[in-house]
């Protein structure tokens, strides 16, 4: 796709910090990096999904993309014109081609106004007289997204969520826009509701050809309505692919552990546990983020490069750009998996203790210790090549049938690792 045609949006480098103020002359003494340097295009026709944890930047990134909040740097290019920085003026024309869904379908309607003039003032705030009358392109408007025409004399509280968030898609199809940000337009609704609005949503783009940026946190969601996925951490795209390549490959750690949350609707599954991969510890602070990659304090396969230098956004794969200094499934890097990793961290512990242990057997013949010796390190020069270590091959007949099949796979991990 970005071979054939230009992007409708370009983001480079964008960044917004919000300043914290203390005292009695409202000093700054910080800022929290919301969005700190995002790069991505969206290109004509297409849905961008946008997924992460709460508080990673995405509905950030969503009001900066339609400039509804003023970037602290970087640059927004739509359609080849540069709208960082535009003043009111300046962005009126645009505000045509770029709307905005708002997630909170209760919050975003004035419960003063009726459907009517709700659905209306983009025609009044842009001077447009659609043909046959504001009443009538209203109204069609309202059946576009199934809701009756008769709606049109009601107030937002006469309506259920769903119905609430039909009227905010009617308002911002309303001057037939070319880029439509969808801010979680579905998290505050029934999953049978959502359904509904996400097929609304899929009709609306094939009959219009609309370009979406839809922002959720629903996996399942994003992976049926997106043709391309970014995955944000902390105010980073940490990895951008398309719908197939990161559902079925994903190469960032914390794109993995996502997709193993994800649960497999399957009845034949049942009872199966599959991999599970649970991160510890809290979000850091966008106050004060971590040095090098910000995944680093929560990543299972983090080393001292993780700690001191921040892995640039590279294209891996054809389509497909990672940050990450270990990636998963690169051509030519062994990496443990993260299981393995898990197990490691257990065998370690218990063997450390039994280490001054292993010469106990052969305390009883004393004189043939240094024999016993040498054939410890002659069975030790046989089995360096598979365990790479001679501590674990003195401790492996001491330990249980059972233990023995766990000391192996943790002393390749453990020479891998050195």
């Amino acid at each position: 796709m970005s071979e054939t045609m230009e992007p409708l949006l370009k983001v480079t480098g964008l960044q917004k910090h919000f300043p914290i103020r203390k005292g009695l002359l409202q000093r700054q003494t910080g800022a929290v990096k919301a969005v700190d340097g995002l790069d991505f295009e969206v290109y004509p026709g297409e849905t961008l999904g946008v997924v992460g944890e709460s508080g990673c930047g995405k509905s950030t990134m969503g009001r900066l993309i339609t400039r509804l909040l003023e970037p602290t740097g970087g640059k927004i290019e739509f359609q080849g014109t540069d709208i960082s920085h535009l003043g009111v003026s300046g962005m009126r024309p645009l505000r045509r081609d770029v709307q905005m869904i708002f997630q909170d379908p209760y919050g975003s309607l004035n419960p003063r106004h009726t459907v009517g003039s709700i659905v209306s003032a983009p025609f009044k705030l842009q001077g447009v007289e659609p043909e046959g009358g504001v009443k009538k392109e209203v109204q069609r408007l309202l059946g576009l997204v199934g809701l009756n025409p008769e709606h049109y004399n009601r107030y937002p509280h006469e309506f259920s969520g769903g119905q609430r968030q039909r009227i905010g898609i009617a308002r911002a199809l309303a001057l037939k826009p070319k880029l439509v940000v969808a801010d979680e337009p579905v998290s505050a609704l029934d999953v049978s509701i959502q359904a509904q609005v996400v097929n609304l949503l899929d009709d609306l783009q094939e009959e219009l050809g609309l370009t979406y940026v839809f922002i959720a946190h629903d996996l399942s969601v994003v992976r049926h309505v997106s043709d391309r996925i970014a995955v944000m951490y902390l105010g980073k795209i940490v990895e951008l692919a398309d719908r197939k390549s990161l559902y079925e490959s994903p190469m960032h750690p914390y794109t993995r552990a996502l997709m193993s949350a994800v649960p497999i609707p399957d009845p034949r599954r049942k009872g199966v546990k599959g991999e599970r991969i649970l991160l510890k510890g809290d979000v850091p602070s966008p106050i004060a983020p971590p040095s090098g990659c910000r995944f680093h304090t929560r990543c299972w396969k983090a080393t001292e490069v993780c700690k001191t230098q921040e892995p640039p956004l590279l294209e891996l794969r054809p389509g497909q750009r990672v940050a990450c200094h270990h990636p998963e499934d690169a051509e030519g890097v062994t990496i443990p998996s993260a299981r393995e990793s898990v197990e490691v961290t257990i065998t370690k512990s218990p063997e450390s203790p039994k280490a001054p242990e292993a010469p106990e057997p052969v305390e009883a013949p004393e004189p043939e210790a240094p024999a016993s010796a040498e054939a410890t390190e002659s069975t030790e020069q046989a089995d360096a090549p598979k365990s790479g270590e001679p501590a674990e091959a003195t401790e492996s007949p001491e330990a249980p049938e059972g233990a023995e099949s766990v000391s192996k796979p943790a002393a390749k991990d453990d020479a891998a690792g050195e």
